[in-house]
């Protein structure tokens, strides 16, 4: 007997909660980092266990978690980011992070990895840098920072 496919009704709290994206990074000091991703998320995490925490941040469809190594040389990743519908989102998290007191870096109408960005920065305990941004519009040129870590590596030939 052939198998007969059951339509199962999609939820609409379920299309906008999956699909997430699963990031798991080691930390030298996991208390430190739980802090800041806290202050960054603006959310608890939802799953602590000795050495292990996992956040389901409603700012982004993502699923981050952390686990204490003692070390975490880097993981060689360029940075992370959250982007964002519109300016005023943008504007909204940066007055919120700096009210925890998290150390922002601005910048605003840049030109950035081949788009126009308004946006800001931190950085966590292990310094892995997070950006949350507005993609104001597309460039064809890469942008004008040669020295900053956004664009730093890209092959500009």
């Amino acid at each position: 007997m052939d198998a007969v496919a059951i339509p199962i009704p999609i939820q609409e709290e379920d299309m906008s909660d999956y699909p997430k994206i699963h990031l798991s990074f080691p930390v030298r000091d996991l208390e430190r980092s739980v802090s800041f991703y806290k202050k960054l998320f603006g959310e608890d995490p939802v799953k602590t266990h000795p050495g292990y925490v996992k956040f389901l941040p409603s700012i982004a469809p993502l699923n981050l978690a952390l686990y204490s190594d003692g070390k975490a040389a880097g993981d060689g990743a360029n940075h992370f980011g959250i982007e964002v519908r519109d300016h005023e989102t943008v504007l909204r998290h940066l007055v919120r992070i700096r009210a925890t007191g998290l150390v922002t870096r601005e910048e605003m109408d840049c030109d950035c990895c081949y788009g126009n960005q308004d946006k800001f920065w931190v950085e966590d305990p292990d310094g892995r840098e997070w950006e949350i941004y507005v993609l104001n519009r597309d460039l064809d040129e890469p942008g004008g920072r040669d020295d900053e870590s956004c664009c730093a590596e890209l092959d500009r030939s």
